[in-house]
C-alpha cells in the first residue's frame, strides 16, 4: 500500500535558522500519527514542508506516492486536508460557508451538504448560520475542525487540533480523527499533549531540533530516555482504566 506522505531527510531553513536538520516519517492510510516535541523543534515546519508550503535545501516529500515539489495547489489540496495552528478567521462568513471551503473542489450543493455534515459531527449544527466572528474562539475552533473533515483527500493534516478547546471538545476532535483513519484515511497531528497523544495515536514521531529523535508506538517512542533527552522530564508513560498516562516531573537539574 502506498503511504499517503513520505518525508525523508528533510532539511529547510527559516531565515537565519535551521528548522529543519534530517526529519523523516511516513504515514499510511488507516493509521493516526502523532508528531510530538518541544515548543521550537519543527513539528509545524515538517508538517508544512509535507504539504509543500516550506521549500527543503534536502530531502524529500511524497503525497501519495508524488513528488510534493512537482504538484500545483488543486493537486496537493487534493491529497491532502490542512488545518493549521493559526485559527484566524478574516471575515465574518457563516459557519457552514467556512466549512465548506474544506470541500472548495466540488460542486456548491455537495459542498454544502459535506459541510453541514461536518458541522454536526464536531456539534456546531445548530450555529451553522452564525457568523464565525460572532462565535467563541472554542466555537471557531470547532468550525474550522469541520472545515478539515469537509475534504475529501486522503490524507488529513492537523497542526494543535486540541488548541483553544475544552477537554470534552479535545478527546471529540481527537476520536473523528481516529473515525477517518478507521475509514482508510492518513492522519498526521501534532500535539503537545504527551497523555493526548499515546491515548489518540497509533504512532509517535518525537521531533528535536528539527530531527527525528523516536518513531514508534506510544510506548517506544516515549520511552524514558526520550522522555529525559528531549522534554527534560523524569517519568514514564502509565496504564490506567482510561488509557496511557503520563505520569513525570521536571528532571532535576
Amino acid at each position: 500500500m502506498t503511504p499517503a506522505l513520505e518525508i525523508s531527510g528533510a532539511r529547510a531553513r527559516l531565515g537565519r535558522v535551521e528548522a529543519l536538520t534530517g526529519a523523516s516519517l511516513c504515514v499510511r492510510p488507516g493509521e493516526v500519527v502523532g508528531l510530538v516535541g518541544p515548543n521550537g523543534a519543527g513539528k509545524s515546519t515538517l508538517l508544512r514542508a509535507a504539504l509543500g508550503l516550506v521549500r527543503l535545501q534536502a530531502g524529500a516529500v511524497r503525497l501519495g506516492g508524488r513528488d510534493v515539489a512537482g504538484l500545483s495547489d488543486l493537486q496537493r489540496a487534493a491529497l491532502a486536508g490542512y488545518l493549521p495552528q493559526e485559527r484566524r478567521v478574516g471575515w465574518n462568513l457563516p459557519a457552514w460557508r467556512i466549512a465548506a471551503l474544506g470541500a472548495a473542489n466540488r460542486p456548491p450543493r455537495p459542498a454544502r451538504e459535506a459541510a453541514m455534515q461536518a458541522l454536526a459531527r464536531v456539534g456546531m449544527a445548530d450555529a451553522a448560520g452564525r457568523g464565525v466572528l460572532d462565535l467563541s474562539g472554542g466555537e471557531r475552533a470547532r468550525v474550522l475542525f469541520a472545515r478539515l473533515l469537509a475534504t475529501a483527500a486522503p490524507l488529513l493534516a492537523a497542526d494543535e487540533p486540541a488548541a483553544g478547546l475544552d477537554p470534552d471538545s479535545q478527546f471529540l476532535a481527537l476520536e473523528l480523527l481516529r473515525e477517518e483513519a478507521r475509514a482508510g484515511r492518513a492522519v498526521i497531528v501534532t500535539l503537545h499533549d504527551l497523555t493526548l497523544a499515546a491515548r489518540a495515536c497509533d504512532r509517535i514521531v518525537v521531533i528535536a531540533r528539527g530531527a527525528t529523535i523516536a518513531d514508534g508506538t506510544p510506548r517506544e517512542a516515549l520511552t524514558p530516555a526520550v522522555l529525559a533527552q528531549v522534554f527534560g522530564l523524569d517519568g514514564e508513560l502509565i496504564d490506567t482504566a482510561a488509557g496511557p498516562v503520563l505520569a513525570a516531573r521536571r528532571a532535576p537539574a
